[in-house]
């Protein structure tokens, strides 16, 4: 029988693909499925058809597989925020150190090469610190929804996250087990108060309307809590009513900010900001430092689980009290910051402007001397210009963008052969393509996943290595 775009099939999922996908096969065929775990015969429908794999999506479970639970949240069938909650968190765990293992054989070539086990998150569920919540006058109607006998409109004031691969519609959120419970009151609460005063969702497609987005951003280590509200026009008067009866329902609210986004682009940060209560900031701590934090600044989304990631890349760095350390692609220098104490000095590399200003602000801040912040593309920077005016460095610490690190940035570190190499990564698949021509020169000694986002087929990983 020659499978056909369209053909409901019954299929037994046998593994699972890099994004969270399941696997099967059929007459040889590799059909990927999401929201299928190992072991569960599922009915599907094929979506997609080429010549050495199809797509389908999932019709109905047949028979759960051992791996399989029942999700907590209701959304998660339809939500791209947890692909993972029908999964136990120790299978997750297992997957994603699959995956990286996957990706160090297939495309790093590297045959030999154990993936340590994954290190897990403690609180697999509330992990996040930050949560950009969209708003919309479509909602994304469920399966249930479009098969009821009466009709149901997609038209409200929809306020949750966007669906998977649909700019236009909003799942509209019941619930959320991703940050701390309060955010999704919050949440609740300003979509109920929208509605009741006839504030209005933005219309991306005529660009009309008012409300845009809400963030909201917790502390870890305090009691600070921030609300964003993201507008399209600049209205302080509701503003300020919205923001007083947000303090009135949530008095633990630390700050609320307006960022004001006048313009066509989705993003949820403004063209300018109004703080409406509070300093317009939040205080969190990584290691021991202090950062402050703003409504649009980035920050790791897991305090937490950061630490640990950090930990890990600080044990293969092996860092002695003369070393001179670069630390390429800093950020908002957390990483940098981190190391320091065990380093004679840190050389942080950034192109962002803005990160660069947080990442000085924050070691002066912090009461770190011994940390310098050298902005530009890493491309063009990171040369024998750098060297010659800082030294050349006994390690290097590297934790690109998902793209990986830009083919002269490779060929510069095989060249300058560090004694130690470390490499953070949000993205095995382009680590596995860096590691395969960083082995010319270094041997890769270790590969540690570290889950920093549960429920998700995310996974961060850094990889130990040393010069031959």
């Amino acid at each position: 029988m020659k499978l056909k775009k369209g053909a409901d099939v019954e299929l037994k999922i046998e593994s699972t693909a890099f994004k969270g996908k399941g696997i099967a096969k059929l007459n040889g065929l590799a059909i990927f499925v999401p929201n299928t775990a190992p072991g569960d015969r599922v009915e599907a429908r094929i979506i997609k058809k080429k010549k050495n794999h199809a797509e389908a999506k999932l019709l109905k479970v047949l028979e759960g597989g051992p791996k399989r639970i029942e999700p907590r949240c209701g959304h998660a069938k339809m939500c791209g925020g947890c692909s993972w909650q029908h999964v136990d968190y120790a299978s997750q765990l297992e997957f994603k150190q699959s995956q990286v293992q996957d990706h160090m054989e297939r495309i790093g070539g590297f045959k030999e090469l154990e993936v340590e086990p994954t290190i897990g998150c403690e609180q697999p569920f509330y992990y996040r610190n930050k949560m950009e919540y969209s708003i919309g006058h479509k909602k994304w109607l469920s399966r249930e929804e479009i098969e009821r006998d009466e009709y149901v409109s997609d038209r409200c004031f929809a306020a949750g996250l966007h669906a998977p691969g649909r700019f236009d519609k909003i799942l509209n959120l019941n619930e959320c087990h991703l940050q701390e419970p309060i955010s999704y009151e919050i949440l609740d609460f300003i979509r109920s108060y929208c509605t009741e005063n006839d504030i209005s969702p933005f219309n991306r497609i005529d660009n009309e309307g008012f409300m845009r987005n809400v963030v909201v951003r917790n502390s870890y280590h305090t009691d600070d809590l921030m609300v964003n509200i993201v507008t399209y026009k600049d209205d302080q008067e509701t503003m300020q009513k919205m923001s007083n009866a947000l303090l009135d329902k949530f008095p633990q609210i630390t700050t609320i900010i307006n960022n004001v986004n006048d313009t066509k682009s989705p993003t949820a940060v403004g063209r300018y900001e109004k703080v409406l209560h509070g300093p317009g900031y939040i205080v969190d701590s990584i290691g021991g430092y202090n950062f402050n934090i703003d409504a649009n600044a980035f920050f790791q989304t897991n305090t937490g689980q950061a630490e640990r990631l950090y930990e890990v890349a600080r044990s293969f760095a092996d860092l002695q009290p003369d070393d001179l350390l670069y630390d390429l692609y800093c950020g908002v220098g957390t990483l940098s910051l981190f190391m320091s104490e065990k380093a004679e000095k840190v050389i942080g590399i950034e192109n962002v402007d803005v990160a660069i200003e947080n990442a000085r602000a924050n070691a002066k801040s912090n009461g770190v001397e011994n940390v310098e912040f050298v902005k530009g593309d890493m491309k063009d920077v990171f040369n024998q210009s750098i060297v010659a005016e800082h030294g050349k460095p006994d390690c290097i610490i590297t934790d690109p963008p998902r793209s990986g690190m830009h083919p002269d940035v490779v060929e510069y570190l095989k060249h300058l052969e560090v004694p130690k190499l470390v490499y953070v990564s949000c993205n095995s698949s382009t680590m596995a393509r860096d590691l395969k021509e960083l082995n010319k020169v270094y041997d890769i000694l270790e590969v540690q996943p570290v889950d920093m986002f549960p429920q998700t087929y995310h996974i961060e990983t850094v990889a130990n290595l040393r010069l031959r």
